[in-house]
């Protein structure tokens, strides 16, 4: 049977009204209005993200006690709806939920498997902006991150940690844990006395009361969901400005006042004029960085405007500007351009191992050609840079031949259309997302030249390229 007009909207109702509710029918699932995607559908983080809005802003206020482990928070979230919303999905792993409301009404919600789906009274037209509150409470968890290790929010002597790519952020605030859908961010975050809570962006004054200590900050330009952190513990924080905007370094209190890490975070200004010279103004109102003491990190975190290193870079108290430098420009290559997918993650890491070659032959090392001549005998060329398996997400290929791609682009089209082109993705993409594709556009567009067979030559072909 066929049903038009009026007697097809009455069927739709009374299909409501009696309670096939399972079959995904609401009443804000009339008239046109549906479920939000529960994941992005990027092959790589299955089950992250979600689709039917877009983040403006995170304002998150928490408050951790490191003698329980078990962090509050209320999370107000900012979003435009990008289609008819009757219903839609925020990442959360693991912590509990008190109270969910959009605008001023409470709204059903449920957990599903690392989900908080969200039912508000009413459906959300297209267009419209919208917050949701979340109060939320728990002891968080952490998250195996493959070949990255330890991951999302690790609970430390002194306090936590909470970092990890690509997921961290929904082990600690229900988000849209996707770098496609960027968004502007303030934290409050509540600790006791003496402990250090550090995070992204420009810090607001700090408050106190009856043994508790509240650290702001804020982060301005719009961040990845997994470029967010928390690092809370006892540490030597050192504040003051570069270039006119706040400059926060901290480093574990444990580790030498003195030592390698010290030195080489005292190095952040420089290095970051030095990049700024080759790939732009510096995109954040922010510098800084922060050595954590815990080996269960072992790695270094491009975290927006203050990246993260594990303690294993400043290994026998040694200096490692190089990778400072690597996830300085990061902020240019990752934090202002960001993915909008992460199979294409090579335009992360590639550019940036590319700029610890042109950070050492600055500071009087190996020139960039040197490096790319050492790295080209001995790359596999089975293993591609741009799709290149979840499997193989920091692998090799993402960062090592994906900078011998672009020190080939450099030596095809010379020098100053080399660094035109860097600087034209910096500033035509600062804020947003792309893709390799993106990239080769303008390229050919900036160098007025076909360049992807070169491109592909370098970044997926099966065999060694002809060197430029």
């Amino acid at each position: 049977m066929v049903l038009t007009g009026r007697r097809l909207r009455v069927a739709a109702a009374l299909t409501c009204v009696l309670g096939l509710v399972a079959a995904g029918c609401t009443g804000n699932e009339r008239d046109g209005f549906r479920p939000g995607a529960a994941d992005v559908g990027d092959p790589y983080v299955p089950g992250r993200g979600n689709g039917g809005y877009d983040v403006a802003h995170y304002g998150l206020d928490v408050r951790y006690d490191p003698s329980t482990d078990r962090l509050t928070g209320k999370a107000v979230i900012t979003a435009t709806a990008t289609q008819d919303l009757s219903r839609f999905n925020l990442d959360l792993a693991g912590l509990e939920v008190g109270a969910v409301s959009v605008g001023d009404a409470a709204a059903e919600y449920r957990r599903g498997d690392g989900e908080l789906v969200v039912t508000p009274r009413d459906g959300v037209p297209r267009g419209r902006q919208f917050t949701v509150t979340v109060d939320y409470a728990g002891v968080p968890t952490a998250v195996d991150d493959g070949a990255l290790g330890s991951g999302g929010f690790l609970h430390t002597s002194d306090g936590a940690v909470a970092l990890g790519q690509p997921h961290s952020a929904a082990t600690w605030f229900p988000v849209n844990d996707h770098p496609s859908d960027k968004a502007t961010y303030e934290l409050a975050v509540t600790v006791p006395d003496g402990l250090a809570a550090l995070s992204n962006g420009v810090p607001l004054p700090r408050s106190s009361a009856d043994g508790w200590t509240t650290w702001r900050w804020s982060e301005r330009t719009p961040m990845a969901s997994y470029l967010s952190t928390l690092v809370i513990g006892d540490y030597r924080v050192v504040t003051g400005t570069h270039a006119g905007r706040p400059m926060v370094t901290a480093v574990a209190a444990s580790l030498p006042a003195t030592g390698g890490a010290a030195t080489s975070l005292a190095r952040t200004g420089a290095i970051a004029d030095f990049l700024a010279s080759r790939f732009g103004p510096y995109p954040f109102d922010s510098y800084g960085g922060i050595v954590i003491a815990d080996d269960r990190v072992g790695y270094a975190l491009e975290t927006q405007s203050r990246p993260v290193y594990g303690p294993a870079f400043f290994a026998d108290d040694r200096p490692n500007p190089s990778v400072v430098a690597h996830e300085l420009a990061h902020q240019w290559f990752g934090d202002s351009v960001s993915l909008t997918r992460w199979g294409d993650i090579w335009l992360n890491e590639g550019f940036a191992s590319y700029a610890e070659w042109l950070w050492e032959e600055h500071d009087g090392g190996r020139t960039a050609q040197r490096n790319f001549e050492m790295q080209y005998a001995a790359t596999d060329w089975r293993q591609p840079s741009v799709e290149p398996g979840r499997e193989q997400m920091f692998g090799t290929a993402v960062y090592k031949r994906g900078a011998l791609a672009v020190h080939a682009l450099r030596r095809t089209v010379g020098d100053d259309l080399f660094f035109r082109i860097l600087r034209t993705w910096t500033a035509e993409r600062a804020g947003g997302n792309a893709t390799t594709a993106d990239l080769v556009s303008l390229a050919e567009r900036v160098a007025q030249r076909q360049l992807r067979p070169l491109f592909d030559a370098w970044l997926v072909g099966g065999s060694a390229p002809t060197l430029p």
